[in-house]
């Protein structure tokens, strides 16, 4: 269990993907400051470093969150390229109100104007289901057909095929990060000063 799980998971995906196979697009949730970031654009430049032929040029593309109704249009761009694409939205989320998630849920589908099979699509959120507790209580509360009510919404997040959970460590699991961090960068610092500056 750990982030180490989530890196083999994530990266396995994504070298699938890169090796021209069918992946998962993936949601990578849970609370702030883990890696979630950093673990999508490390595997990018991981990949690409690698020297295998069949491997396919990788190419990550940022996108905000405010641009997801521009994303039909860019599915038709790179749809035709022959490099494979992540699309990576970092701090997805919507709020009461938003509607731009039903342009996100096209994509996620595939279908006529989906997502083309060089495009994946990850996304990271503080947020499970992409949306405030509070708004799915509420909404789960006054409706008539409260199950309905919000599955249009919830069910965005189930389609993302490979969901990855980043939750808040304990003090010796973070120490232990930072000693591998000091380790690969071969910092010399003793258990004692580490601790203290960690």
């Amino acid at each position: 269990a750990g982030i180490g799980d989530a890196t083999q998971t994530l990266l396995d995906n994504t070298l699938h993907f890169a090796r021209g196979h069918g992946a998962n697009n993936a949601l990578l949730w849970g609370a702030r400051g883990m890696g979630k970031s950093s673990l999508v654009k490390a595997l990018h430049a991981h990949i690409n470093a690698l020297d295998e032929p069949e491997l396919k040029r990788l190419i990550l593309i940022e996108i905000n969150r405010e641009d997801i109704e521009s994303l039909p249009r860019l599915m038709r761009l790179i749809g035709t390229e022959d490099g494979r694409f992540i699309l990576f939205c970092d701090d997805l989320s919507f709020d009461r109100d938003e509607t731009s998630y039903k342009s996100l849920k096209t994509i996620l589908d595939g279908g006529l104007e989906g997502r083309p099979s060089n495009v994946l699509f990850y996304a990271t959120s503080n947020r499970r289901h992409l949306m405030p507790r509070d708004m799915i209580d509420n909404e789960r509360a006054t409706a008539i057909t409260p199950g309905e009510a919000i599955d249009e919404k919830i069910s965005l997040s189930d389609r993302f095929g490979l969901w990855l959970g980043f939750h808040n460590c304990d003090q010796p699991t973070f120490l232990a990060m930072i000693r591998g961090y000091c380790d690969h960068y071969g910092l010399d610092i003793d258990d004692e000063t580490l601790y203290a500056r960690a």
